[in-house]
């Protein structure tokens, strides 16, 4: 048996008056993934406890088996591990994110415009992170590169009590009130007004607005955490596992459980990613190994820009690039495999941040195909079904149960 789990990133939502109080799910033309919910199993599964922040470190530390209650401690160090960069116990890390944030008033009055800087390219990213490292990297604190507009700080013997707000849950708003808080806030605050006064008038920037595209003018510190440690994923559920994705949190999380990470070219984490290589390297992957986590991040990118069309275009997308080649390729070679597709979060258009609300699952199995034709991959259908995970890591293992018995 093989097993297959696609994860599309941000992708639940609410209802919208504009789609006749539907979801993006609920109106996205998803042939393939609307056949695995009316021969499989739909339901909704809480990925996120309530005690704990809807980001993806916890949602997808849930969906790949791992309690986050657990097992997190903090996001950034979860994509240092895949970054390849070795912790000490007594590091403490951060993501440290290349933002926009609004003009010539002072640093406390601005607007948080755009959390990713129009999704600056990794080329461009680096050589900011590589300059401000010149000026603002000390003995102690240290800048590591990473992807697009994803970046690390690593803090020997650094402060760990801080109140740190992610710059997606604050797209549009004033950032005074989002500043750090906590013991060494000002530190953190120094160096992020310093960023800005290095990045306002750099050359990359120069030329990116003279492009229509927003300037990466400021750095914004939050995720901070400490050095992580998972049970193997091998050891756990006895099979060996390949994870893809374009982004060092899911890679991170994947090599500190033992999965081998594949790297795709072209893929960015955005919708003008290299969905087909995606789903090719799976079907690579999955002819030695017995478990694929397949990560699709471009939902919520789209969620957060508050772009409608977008996101249904990218659910569109994902199911005509991946899931269905994924699909018809096992179907075809007639080797049982099963099949599971859900988001890790949601991330509605109308807050353009995450929320712990549940999300739909379809699971497909190949040895045990039924028909129901009222099943559809959205909220409202699967929340009419009878089956409700209220804690999310045990949804893998009820997905890879029968292999384990």
């Amino acid at each position: 048996m093989k097993y297959i789990t696609i994860l599309v990133d941000g992708a639940a939502d609410y209802e919208i008056e504009e789609l006749g109080n539907k979801t993006p799910l609920g109106v996205a033309n998803i042939p393939c993934i609307t056949k695995l919910a009316q021969l499989g199993e739909i339901g909704m599964v809480k990925t996120v406890p309530d005690s704990m922040s809807p980001g993806s470190d916890t949602a997808n530390l849930s969906v790949m088996g791992y309690d986050p209650l657990i097992y997190h401690t903090g996001r950034s160090p979860l994509e240092a591990a895949s970054m390849g960069v070795e912790l000490l116990e007594t590091d403490v890390t951060f993501r440290c994110n290349l933002v926009t944030v609004s003009g010539d008033e002072p640093y406390e009055n601005k607007t948080m415009i755009d959390h990713s800087s129009s999704d600056i390219t990794t080329e461009e990213a680096s050589q900011l992170i590589l300059d401000i490292r010149e000026d603002l990297q000390t003995e102690f604190l240290k800048y590591y590169p990473g992807v697009s507009y994803r970046h690390l700080i690593v803090w020997d013997k650094g402060p760990y009590e801080f109140d740190l707000t992610p710059p997606h849950d604050i797209l549009g708003k004033k950032i005074k009130d989002y500043l750090p808080k906590g013991p060494d806030k000002d530190f953190i605050i120094d160096m992020t007004k310093k960023s800005y006064d290095l990045l306002k008038n750099h050359p990359i920037n120069i030329k990116r607005v003279e492009l229509g595209l927003n300037p990466a003018n400021s750095i914004w510190i939050w995720g901070e955490g400490k050095k992580p440690r998972l049970d193997s994923f091998e050891k756990k559920f006895n099979l060996s596992g390949s994870v893809i994705s374009a982004v060092d949190l899911i890679n991170g999380i994947g090599l500190l459980a033992g999965l081998k990470p594949v790297k795709v070219e072209g893929a960015t984490g955005t919708i003008h990613s290299n969905f087909t290589g995606k789903a090719k390297a799976a079907i690579e992957a999955l002819s030695s190994d017995d478990f694929v986590y397949i990560h699709l991040e471009a939902p919520d990118e789209c969620g957060h820009q508050g772009n409608l069309k977008e996101k249904i275009k990218s659910i569109e997308i994902i199911d005509e690039l991946v899931v269905r080649p994924i699909f018809e390729y096992f179907e075809t070679s007639g080797k049982p495999f099963k099949l599971m597709v859900l988001p890790d979060h949601r991330t509605p258009v109308s807050i353009r941040t995450h929320s712990s609300d549940p999300v739909p699952y379809v699971i497909y199995d190949s040895t045990q195909a039924r028909e129901t034709p009222n099943n559809h991959f959205s909220e409202k259908s699967a929340e009419a079904s009878n089956y409700y995970f209220d804690v999310g890591h045990r949804l893998m293992d009820y997905f890879l149960a029968r292999h384990r018995d």
